[in-house]
């Protein structure tokens, strides 16, 4: 074997093995499981603007109640695409790697997405719809909201999961008090 198919067949077994830990995107797992559940306007104590810029959030934490039902307005003020996403922080580190199959499959190109590619099956029952109910993907100039119900977990933080924004800063802090 040559060294380049060496390294062809190295990469399509790395991408198998981490296509097949990282879940189904979009596949009906809760990735917010431990900071709440999707929660219903109705029951909304009150509304938090976020707006996301490249790499940063303002604000840049908030806080909440345990049991608090929060509606979030999200607007991509950046030149990216970027995602608000509630979770812990070993949540997020999981979904950065959904995230960078995302880009790997093109559906992430710098400041748009691929909606096509999003609704392609990638195998093992993956697709990269990116529709959990703790988080919305946003192209520039798009506002979203997530309506989210606050477990009592104190180690939660809201981060965008693209490839690199989180390493470069774009998390914030949820105290629940």
């Amino acid at each position: 074997m040559t060294v380049s198919k060496f390294l062809v067949a190295a990469a399509t077994i790395l991408l198998s093995a981490t296509t097949f830990a990282a879940g189904t995107h979009g596949g009906g797992h809760d990735h917010g499981a431990a900071s709440g559940e999707p929660g219903k306007a109705s029951e909304a104590s009150r509304t938090i603007t976020v707006e996301m810029y490249d790499n940063y959030y303002e604000p840049e934490s908030i806080i909440v109640s345990p049991g608090e039902t929060v509606r979030f307005v999200v607007e991509n003020k950046g030149n990216l695409v970027h995602e608000f996403n509630i979770g812990t922080p070993e949540m997020h580190e999981g979904h950065q790697e959904e995230m960078m199959m995302m880009v790997e499959h093109g559906v992430i190109q710098g400041g748009k997405l691929n909606h096509d590619m999003m609704e392609m099956d990638m195998g093992n029952g993956q697709s990269m719809k990116h529709d959990d109910p703790n988080s919305v993907l946003l192209e520039p100039g798009q506002r979203q909201e997530v309506i989210w119900k606050f477990s009592d977990n104190s180690n939660i933080e809201f981060a965008c999961n693209v490839p690199g924004h989180y390493q470069a800063g774009m998390y914030g802090d949820v105290k629940v008090q």
